[in-house]
């Protein structure tokens, strides 16, 4: 009889549902964790980190202000959709029901990603205008700004709209506005995040090249600067026969089977189809054909001594190590060399092309923080960002205005 303080099992299908949630949970998890661990320019958003105990809860209201760039207002309500719209469709996808307080946390963290996103999008657009206009009056940045969103939205019509037409199968724009809110976003508020992405690309572009020279000097610097990575050993490739100890009786019995084999392939079979029948060695089903080997790789010190050091295209002696017998023929040898600065020449291009844009992107983030300040009420994910304490504006969100 059980004793009457054991623990009681649980019912039989409890276990499996805890676990099944487990499990929903961790793909939930991994799903998300895609939409906030995008790569970006310079380190101005990433993989958000861990949230602290003591963040500031997201909030309720959509006219909450979460950051502002510049004299631009980033809302609760510009992120709000896409975030919960993402959570919705991986719950979907995977068919899973959970409660607003397990998805707390992936909520959080793609509202941080999202806000970080929405900041370097907002940076570099108040950058390009800020450009624009110098220090001229605000009445000439209003201009030049309405300018500039007069000419995205002109684009968004005639190439970003037609696109999201096709994707969605309608050339009516109130169904089409209908279901781009299925997925948490608007065509308001599509053109908006165009117009911004417009003008961030030709900050971008003005401040970034796409192809930066490299010169010859400069390659050659970078490949004496580098000069042990192209070292290379000694390698080569054989094929082998092989008589193992632990398959035998006596190594009398070895020795007398390598011997047979060696006279078949010399004066008739061929080395493959001998391998294949009866080589012992873990190579034998691909004819006993070892591809290219580093010199100083091989377990058996006797085979690969003689690997390096016999004539090509002849059978060696009988080699003997811990594990058996083995009759080998090198077929190809390379010397310990360098590779030559003309075999890596355009590596080494490619390289230093995107060491320089990774400087230029290093260099546009840092005129751009000291250009455009950042209030957010999450600083610590935006460097330089200085704190903001959440507030709504009095008029609402205004989801189909643009409040630029």
């Amino acid at each position: 009889m059980m004793p009457s303080n054991q623990p009681l099992s649980p019912p039989p299908s409890a276990a499996p549902r805890a676990t099944r949630r487990q499990s929903a949970l961790r793909l939930l998890a991994v799903a998300l964790s895609i939409c906030v661990s995008s790569p970006s320019i310079g380190t101005l958003h990433g993989q958000v980190p861990a949230p602290p105990a003591d963040l500031a809860p997201l909030p309720d209201d959509p006219a909450t202000i979460m950051a502002v760039v510049g004299q631009s207002p980033i809302l609760w309500g510009d992120i709000q959709p896409k975030v919960d719209g993402r959570i919705q469709q991986v719950l979907k996808e995977q068919n899973l029901k959970l409660p607003p307080e397990q998805l707390a946390p992936a909520r959080m963290n793609l509202a941080r990603g999202a806000l970080t996103q929405a900041i370097q999008t907002k940076m570099m657009s108040e950058s390009f205008l800020l450009e624009q206009v110098g220090t001229q009056a605000a009445s000439k940045r209003r201009e030049v700004s309405e300018m500039m969103t007069s000419r995205a939205r002109q684009m968004f019509f005639e190439n970003e709209l037609e696109g999201l037409k096709e994707k969605h199968g309608t050339e009516d724009l109130t169904e089409l506005d209908a279901k781009l809110r299925e997925t948490g976003t608007s065509l308001r508020a599509r053109q908006r995040e165009f117009t911004d992405m417009m003008l961030g690309h030709m900050y971008m572009r003005s401040k970034i090249e796409k192809d930066p020279p490299v010169t010859i000097a400069e390659i050659n610097t970078a490949y004496q600067h580098a000069i042990d990575t192209y070292r290379h050993p000694a390698k080569a490739r054989w094929e082998q026969l092989s008589v193992l100890f632990a398959n035998h009786s006596s190594r009398e019995e070895t020795r007398a089977l390598i011997v047979e084999m060696g006279r078949e392939v010399y004066y008739n079979e061929g080395w493959k189809e001998l391998a294949r029948k009866r080589s012992e060695e873990p190579f034998a089903a691909d004819g006993g054909q070892h591809d290219w080997t580093s010199k100083g790789s091989l377990a058996s010190k006797p085979i690969e001594e003689q690997v390096f050091s016999i004539p090509l295209d002849k059978m060696s002696e009988i080699i003997e190590d811990e594990q058996g017998l083995h009759i080998i023929k090198v077929l190809e040898r390379k010397e310990a060399g360098v590779t030559p600065l003309a075999d890596v020449q355009d590596e080494i291009r490619e390289q230093i092309k995107k060491e320089k844009i990774a400087a230029s992107q290093t260099a546009m983030m840092q005129e751009m923080r000291k250009k455009v300040p950042v209030w957010s009420i999450y600083p610590d994910d935006v460097p330089g960002a200085k704190p903001l304490r959440p507030t709504s504006i009095a008029t609402g969100p205004a989801a189909d205005s643009d409040y630029r």
